[in-house]
């Protein structure tokens, strides 16, 4: 009785240990018959074996690997094949494909964003057989294929920002839009473009606010402060030229310098020190009277303590602005070109978000249920 006790026992234990949370990537992958698939993790340090396995007659496979904390990547490969997966929750992904070449015949089901991703591959794809085809045409001269080129590929750039960054540059999709190539080049090389630093710091805030303290996250950040040393000198510096894009202080936050009601530039950066409401504005909404007292009252409550409201209006008529504008005591400014709602992903108004006293994006209001007790946290 005692051994079938410690048997029972020690079975309950093991399936204890193997008790964790899973997600599941299966299919099959037809034409590749006694091919070897393997199934690997695209960690930040390079790939990672998870498994492998003989493909049948049938194609059909099956993994399984352990759900992480924050979104992560992994490829499906037979030699030089492969198929981008991502996995963000826990799920199932089915994929069927044809081989060979089935990086680019095959079709996913289950998650949205690993659907965006084989739109994107097959676009890179495309762009990359443009660009060689470009280079074997000997009847184009040497530069004019260079601008040829370019073009292309800035048309390339500018439709994956509208139609994937931008408009959810928390998804995974985003992140991995970042990091496609051309041959051996970066589409997207912050280090050398100011516009594609944008991208990236877009990206990066964002991963800030819904994965705060992940891995990719983290090397999110750090590719955006090294790019801004490289393109803007010290990118800590508060006194970053405006107009010249988003600069992005130590802690991570983008930048914004703006001209108040008296034209004077007002920067976020020069309110480290305080707990910052970050707000998005429009004083034409049919609320916005109601917004305002609201904010009045967190204002007269903690501002002693230490809250400042920096308050970016996205209204276009400058007047108008200035004269709702008059009385209010906090930080009051504007921004007609939109450019610091795209940088904070604000895609409705209004939008607000919480910094700490290092100047550290904390939440935006999706992740806050009761704003007055977050802020109290803060002080």
């Amino acid at each position: 009785m005692r051994r079938t006790i410690l048997f029972g026992l020690l079975a309950i234990l093991l399936g204890a240990c193997d008790n964790k949370v899973k997600f599941t990537i299966e299919g099959n992958i037809e034409g590749a018959k006694d091919s070897v698939l393997y199934f690997e993790h695209v960690s930040l340090s390079g790939l990672k074996s998870l498994d492998s396995l003989k493909l049948g007659a049938d194609g059909a496979f099956r993994f399984q690997a352990d759900t992480t904390a924050a979104p992560e990547f992994y490829v499906l490969r037979i030699h030089d094949q492969i198929i981008n997966i991502s996995i963000d929750s826990t799920e199932t992904v089915t994929v069927k494909a044809q081989y060979p070449n089935m990086a680019a015949r095959y079709k996913v089901e289950g998650s949205d964003n690993c659907e965006k991703i084989r739109s994107l591959a097959l676009m890179q794809q495309d762009l990359l057989r443009k660009a060689i085809a470009l280079e074997q045409n000997q009847s184009i001269a040497p530069g004019d294929a260079q601008d040829s080129l370019r073009r292309m590929t800035d048309r390339y750039k500018q439709t994956v920002i509208d139609e994937y960054i931008f408009k959810e540059p928390n998804k995974t999709y985003s992140y991995f839009a970042l990091f496609q190539t051309l041959g051996r080049w970066l589409i997207f090389n912050p280090k050398d473009s100011r516009e594609d630093l944008r991208v990236f710091a877009a990206v990066a805030t964002s991963w800030d606010t819904f994965h705060p303290g992940a891995a990719r996250t983290e090397n999110l950040h750090n590719i955006v402060i090294e790019s801004m040393q490289q393109l803007y000198g010290d990118a800590t510096a508060p006194t970053t030229r405006q107009g010249e894009g988003p600069a992005i202080v130590e802690s991570g936050i983008i930048e914004l310098q703006l001209p108040d009601k008296n034209n004077q530039t007002q920067a976020l950066s020069a309110l480290r020190g305080k707990v910052v409401l970050l707000d998005f504005h429009t004083f034409t909404l049919p609320e916005s009277a109601q917004r305002i007292l609201m904010l009045r009252e967190l204002y007269n409550k903690y501002h002693e303590q230490g809250l400042e409201i920096y308050q970016v209006s996205l209204d276009q008529d400058e007047h108008f602005w200035k004269q709702m504008t008059q009385h209010l005591p906090w930080v009051c400014v504007r921004d007609g070109s939109l450019q610091s709602a795209v940088s904070y992903n604000v895609t409705d108004v209004p939008e607000f978000f919480l910094i700490n006293r290092n100047s550290q994006l904390q939440k935006r209001s999706s992740q806050m249920k009761d704003l007055e007790a977050e802020i109290k946290a803060l002080l």
